[in-house]
């Protein structure tokens, strides 16, 4: 939620206090409804530049590439530059400057550990999103000062839509994401499939598999071997009641021969075709009596012992038939392109093979055309090897497309590579502008030596803080780098292992005290109402039984509290707590402020959600204005949807409202407002796992020198206090329509992706 300042379009005189909102909510829910309505129906602002990051994975992670994307399209726009791929500017024109504060030496680990510390990160940064380690050119990475990579001649595929250059131009193929997967060389069948790691990473149906226990595996006696035989495979699915179910099923043997094509009539009742995609009507199922159970016995005696599945996206296709086979090739995993994107089954038809596949004319799409295309695909990669689809550039050819579906044309290919590979510094000389570059005079780098760069070197921290708060509103681009002393690897460890632990604690409850006879079952149920929880103990070391519950995720563990604490169940009046340790003192603090987060402003979390979820939550979609995201996080080992997820709104007032409904009698879900970013998730998920049971854990005091020590100015803590205070005096001398960006970069990584030393970004615009 944005502050009191951009909301208004004020910023405070200086000297003057601005007269704080009471913390407390008063007034009836009359009066709360009316203000949230009156919010919702205000007349729109003029057009001021938005950053979104929808688009963006669950686990919040970005590359530098990514992240020199966005520097580029907001120095040039659409008119020059692809859009960024995982998120978006809108309202471009109307930004006026773009910052980029470096904190070299700080890594997540400063902000995770002194969270209280940094109150302007945590309340006007509303996204938050973490970065790999560093390299030995960090600046350089981010602001696209890499070596050029341009393409040669096209596939002829793509002759027609993409004018070829007379220059002849190459590539420098070590670096495509192909080539380092499967080397220059042409490559075997065997090594096309897919390992049984791969098929756990991308959620393809396993034995063994909790999610898996009905499913039917395909007789795969045979040994697989360079000659065996392949077979293409598509399926259409439509939404039941239960979900995703198939409705159309195609198989494509070696030639193009369809030896499958078959209509399925799902089980269960239909409530959305999925006919723009499908090409499936009730009309057409309609006289279908073909079960499930009838394709998988014939699919079964379809394929030999040594077949080899071919499909696009084939994870999805094999859950739809509820069938296992270890031996297969997913073209949009073969095809590897970068940042873990997939490129489409349409694209890849029109690049490699010169055909046009789901016309925008057409009725949905052809499922044996998509089974004979993935099968050929394949076919391709094994006759002509990596390096020739390296040689395509299929990056390049991607983001022309992208180019063109903006109204846009360039001229040839080599122009197409050059925007790719252009840098912020060329984009700024383009318009006639300047980079501006502060920096202590011993951190200087080679970008201080470009001739389109204005390089400030200061004596000290202080000095640059002085000068970026005078030079910065003067440059439509800079760059502020401060540089902090890192922590030394073994403080490093130790915070981290007891960042862990912190965590771990304040998701952990006691709750008690039952009676000796009280139901265990029912408790387990009651508790798992509130979220996912890892684990359940029976503690009987106090007189009267009490549960130690760990939750998954904190909002698991405070719903319990606020929803539990003082009431009676089973007859008796329990409390519910967490364990008191050193680490959990400031927990109320702490998860006060959490909710305060500018990113879970608006944030709201719900538990006991079922697969469906999502499509009844469409169905009623007039009832959630102002719905912008549905986060549903999955298992990472077996790829369930786990039962709880977030709802994100562009205010606090539909979030609290949705809220209201959701956990109303109609659909009885339990939830409260969210307390933990995504990006909070998925560090924690990294860090070391720590065994240390919750609860009391006694402290020796420490002396009387160790205590002053741990209070002067040098400790991390104080260090970080004043550091915030220091991106807030420069984050508050900055001009309207800014693009602010907060990068802690940690240490450099030799070849090794430590968590603790993943970077953090902060970006907002300042209106």
């Amino acid at each position: 939620m944005e502050p009191e300042k951009e909301r208004t379009g004020r910023t405070p005189k200086k000297g003057r206090k601005r007269r704080r909102l009471p913390n407390k909510l008063v007034g009836a829910s009359e009066v709360m409804r009316d203000r949230w309505d009156l919010e919702e129906r205000q007349q729109p602002e003029a057009k001021k530049a938005c950053l979104s990051t929808i688009l963006l994975s669950d686990t919040r992670e970005i590359t530098h590439g990514q992240l020199c994307e966005l520097l580029k399209y907001a120095v040039l726009g659409k008119s020059s530059v692809p859009k960024p791929s995982w998120c978006q500017l809108f309202h471009q024109n109307h930004l006026n400057n773009v910052v980029v504060v470096i904190l070299q030496g700080m890594s997540q680990l400063h902000f995770y550990r002194f969270y209280l510390e940094f109150g302007l990160l945590r309340k006007a940064f509303r996204h938050k999103f973490c970065l790999p380690p560093p390299s030995s050119d960090f600046l350089a990475d981010i602001i696209g000062l890499q070596k050029k990579q341009i393409i040669g001649d096209l596939p002829k595929g793509m002759e027609g839509s993409l004018p070829s250059s007379s220059s002849e131009v190459s590539i420098n193929l070590q670096n495509d994401p192909i080539v380092k997967k499967y080397g220059s060389k042409k490559v075997s069948l065997t090594r096309c499939l897919l390992t049984k790691e791969e098929m756990k990473t991308y959620h393809f149906p396993l034995q063994g598999f909790p999610d898996c226990e009905n499913f039917v595996p395909i007789k795969c006696c045979g040994s697989i071997t360079n000659n065996s035989p392949l077979f293409g495979l598509d399926c259409e699915m439509c939404l039941t009641s239960k979900g995703r179910e198939l409705t159309r099923i195609s198989l494509v043997a070696e030639g193009g021969c369809c030896v499958m094509d078959e209509l399925v009539k799902p089980d269960n009742k239909i409530v959305d075709y999925l006919t723009s995609f499908s090409g499936i009507t009730k009309k057409i199922l309609n006289p279908v009596t073909t079960k499930l159970k009838d394709v998988q016995r014939q699919l079964k005696a379809l394929l030999p012992p040594n077949a080899v599945l071919v499909g696009h996206s084939l994870d999805l296709d094999l859950r739809a038939l509820k069938m296992i086979h270890p031996y297969v090739i997913d073209t949009s995993l073969l095809y590897v392109r970068e940042q873990g994107r997939r490129f489409k089954l349409k694209f890849l038809a029109k690049v490699i093979l010169g055909k046009d596949i789901q016309c925008p004319d057409r009725f949905g799409h052809d499922a044996t055309e998509d089974a004979r295309t993935a099968l050929e695909l394949a076919q391709y990669f094994l006759k002509y090897g990596p390096k020739k689809i390296a040689e395509l550039n299929l990056e390049a050819l991607a983001s022309h497309q992208e180019l063109e579906a903006a109204g846009l044309e360039p001229r040839n290919t080599a122009e197409v590579v050059q925007q790719l590979n252009t840098s912020v510094l060329e984009c700024l000389d383009s318009v006639g502008q300047k980079l501006l570059f502060l920096t202590r005079e011993a951190d200087a780098t080679e970008i201080s030596s470009s001739k389109n760069c204005q390089t400030i070197k200061c004596l000290s921290n202080k000095e640059v803080l002085e000068q970026a708060r005078v030079e910065v509103p003067l440059f439509t681009f800079s760059i502020v780098q401060f540089s902090l002393e890192p922590f030394p690897p073994n403080l490093s460890e130790e915070m981290s292992k007891r960042m862990k632990i912190k965590w771990m604690e304040m998701s952990t409850v006691y709750a008690g005290p039952f009676s000796k006879n009280c139901n265990l079952r029912a408790l387990n149920r009651l508790f798992e109402s509130f979220g996912p929880v890892l684990s359940v103990t029976l503690t009987l070391e106090s007189h009267q039984p009490h549960l130690c519950i760990q939750y998954e995720v904190l909002e698991g563990a405070q719903l319990a509290i606020e929803s539990l604490d003082g009431s009676l169940v089973e007859g008796t009046c329990i409390k519910v707590q967490r364990p008191v340790t050193e680490l959990t003192l400031d927990c109320d603090i702490l998860v006060n402020e959490l909710e305060q987060d500018s990113e879970n402003r608006g944030t709201i979390y719900l538990s006991g959600v079922s697969e469906t979820f999502k499509e009844h939550l469409l169905q009623q979609s007039s009832l959630f204005l102002g719905l912008e995201a549905l986060i549903l996080p999955k298992d990472l080992k077996n790829g369930k949807q786990k039962n709880y997820c977030f709802l994100r709104f562009k205010t606090f007032g539909s979030a609290h409202r949705a809220l209201g409904i959701l956990t109303g009698k109609n659909w009885k879900l339990k939830g409260r407002h969210a307390l933990t970013p995504r990006h909070l998730h998925s560090w924690l998920r990294g860090l070391p796992p720590e065994s240390r049971p919750p609860g009391l854990r006694v402290i020796p005091p420490p002396s009387e020198q160790e205590a002053v020590q741990m209070l002067n100015l040098d400790h991390p803590k104080i260090a970080a206090w004043r550091w915030g205070r220091k991106i807030g005096k420069l984050y508050h001398s900055l001009c309207s329509g800014t693009l602010c960006l907060i990068l802690l970069p940690g240490t450099e990584s030799s070849g090794r992706t430590d968590t603790n030393e993943l970077q953090q970004q902060f970006t907002r615009q300042k209106r």
